[in-house]
């Protein structure tokens, strides 16, 4: 059965992004310090080697992929391609025309659950992989969040956007691995319930 899973890099006090994050500067000041240890030595966002390389291939085994309208709108929906498998996005608002040249791009207008179900059914056995920080709390939120893969960074931001700004209530976890290199600190978690 699969599982949706939050993938996201954060700096130790909780930015995913830093200041100034805005359409012109998408991420914020700072951005490119959080993926770093996606980064390949010519520069390019790529597999890393040892063990963080196991995580690069279960993002990249997802099945479908869960994102909020800011997160998709900021990087041009992935040009209609996140590794070839749909893209779902909760939003109450239609999508901008470029969505017309994508067609693995779906704007769903009923909500997160239905968002989630969606691409779950997308996804058959394989996981569905979610960004966004505001889709992750409204998933949390409606109970439709499984796990959590937070990519741990050594750097305090002091100021950004955060992952947990605002969460409806306490929401325990639990630790199922961690995996630590110089670079992160990956923690995987499942959502108690």
């Amino acid at each position: 059965m699969s599982a949706s899973v939050l993938y996201m890099s954060m700096s130790l006090d909780g930015y995913i992004a830093g200041p100034n994050d805005e359409p012109g500067n998408p991420g914020g000041d700072g951005f490119n310090r959080l993926h770093e240890w996606i980064v390949t030595p010519d520069g390019e966002f790529g597999r890393p080697s040892g063990p963080a390389g196991q995580l690069w291939d279960e993002w990249n085994a997802t099945g479908a992929v869960l994102a909020g309208r800011r997160t998709v709108e900021q990087v041009d929906h992935w040009r209609g391609d996140a590794h070839g498998v749909p893209i779902f996005v909760p939003s109450h608002r239609p999508p901008g025309p470029s969505v017309a040249n994508y067609p693995l791009v779906t704007y769903v207008s009923d909500g997160i659950a239905s968002a989630m179900a969606q691409a779950k059914a997308a996804a058959g056995d394989r996981n569905v992989l979610v960004h966004g920080a505001y889709t992750a709390q409204r998933a949390l939120e409606a109970g439709v969040l499984d796990e959590l893969e937070i990519h741990q960074i050594p750097v305090l931001f002091g100021r950004g956007r955060r992952l947990f700004e605002v969460l409806p209530s306490r929401i325990e976890l639990e630790i199922v691995r961690v995996i630590d290199t110089p670079e992160a600190t990956h923690i995987h978690y499942r959502v108690r319930r």
